[in-house]
């Protein structure tokens, strides 16, 4: 590792919350949202010459099935924290996805939702998957917090399909949204940025897309979500007293968040934020500050890298959140993606566990309300 990188890694860890305490949160994106539809719809991309297979999440990514969470349990449940607690998962939800036959029968004119609920009805091996996340919950190998209403930039998305954008036309009659369509600068984040917007008065309109999400995540769960995290890590601090006002205390996130100006043409302010850091409303930014994502890089050694990441985190006293996103566990388009991954999965646990016997594995609500306790 060259010089630069080691400094940039220290100093991600430098201030901020400090604790004693070894904690590890695994923090991971995208539960419950439609990616990839089928084998057969991927095969279909290729045929129409749309890249897919240059993209990760497109290659691998699906709506998690039974198999899916059955197999990720088994893992999480091997190993055991110095209180006898299983690795825990915090899965960011994304609870609605689009309404495809009634935006379709609205000629693209307006927008539809359905509860991610009702999406597990048209796929395969996904009939028990509320009921494994329930079960999963109670034997606190999973705690769902709030990603998202839905994963898509509604105005974005629309605009396209009326304009007859053959990707997202295409994507559309597979029950998708997102497509990896080459290198074009407008479909960079293949509309998966939700809160980014061109103007003021689109941005506007976000907060009462997130505040009807977290009343549909509280009546999907029973419990509101205390975090938060954007998609795509973009989204406006005029947002933060919405989230607030619905008691969502701490926004997970990188060190950077994207603030977008409210300009066309995907530009944005950088904020730097550091582990527990609070805003004018008192809540706080949860940082993440190790990575596990071989799904996006499978030659490189993510185990490796991300212990040395902790090791650095619990040398500042930090405690360790690692980012990973549902696509490394999921096997319904490639199940040697699943296999290999959870493999490594595997090896991380049973490595941290043997590393540092005094870990304490946590959610990212438990682990902000002890910011706040403290």
């Amino acid at each position: 590792m060259n010089f630069k990188r080691k400094v940039t890694r220290n100093l991600l860890n430098i201030r901020g919350w400090q604790t004693n305490r070894t904690i590890v949160v695994i923090e991971s994106d995208d539960w419950g949202t439609v990616r990839v539809s089928s084998k057969g719809a991927y095969d279909s991309f290729l045929q129409h010459q749309l890249p897919v297979d240059k993209c990760p999440y497109n290659s691998n990514d699906m709506l998690e099935s039974n198999t899916d969470m059955e197999m990720l349990f088994e893992v999480l449940s091997a190993v055991k924290d110095r209180e006898g607690n299983p690795a825990l998962l915090t899965a960011n939800n994304i609870v609605a996805n689009p309404d495809f036959e009634k935006i379709k029968a609205a000629g693209f004119t307006q927008y539809f939702y359905e509860p991610f609920t009702e999406t597990y009805k048209r796929y395969p091996d996904h009939n028990r998957v509320m009921e494994l996340y329930r079960q999963g919950i109670n034997e606190k190998l999973l705690q769902p917090q709030f990603h998202g209403r839905e994963h898509v930039n509604v105005t974005r998305w629309l605009r396209a399909l009326q304009a007859g954008n053959k990707a997202a036309l295409l994507a559309f009659e597979q029950q998708m949204f997102s497509v990896h369509s080459g290198p074009q600068p407008a479909e960079l984040n293949e509309y998966m940025d939700a809160l980014d917007g061109d103007s003021a008065e689109e941005l506007a309109g976000k907060a009462a897309i997130v505040s009807d999400g977290l009343e549909l995540f509280k009546q999907l769960w029973g419990f509101s979500s205390k975090s938060f995290i954007a998609p795509c890590y973009i989204w406006g601090t005029t947002l933060e007293p919405m989230l607030a006002s619905n008691n969502v205390r701490y926004l997970q996130g990188m060190i950077i968040q994207l603030e977008p100006l409210a300009t066309a043409g995907y530009q944005y302010k950088k904020k730097y934020h550091y582990q527990g850091q609070r805003n004018k409303l008192g809540q706080r930014y949860l940082v993440r500050n190790a990575f596990f994502e071989p799904s996006t890089n499978p030659g490189f050694n993510w185990v490796d890298d991300c212990l040395h990441r902790m090791e650095i985190a619990f040398r500042w006293k930090k405690p360790a959140i690692i980012s990973t996103h549902r696509l490394n566990f999921m096997g319904g388009l490639r199940p040697q993606n699943r296999e290999q991954n959870l493999l490594l999965l595997s090896t991380l646990l049973k490595k941290i566990t043997q590393r540092w016997p005094q870990v304490e594995f946590m959610s990212s609500d438990q682990l902000g309300d002890l910011m706040n306790k403290n």
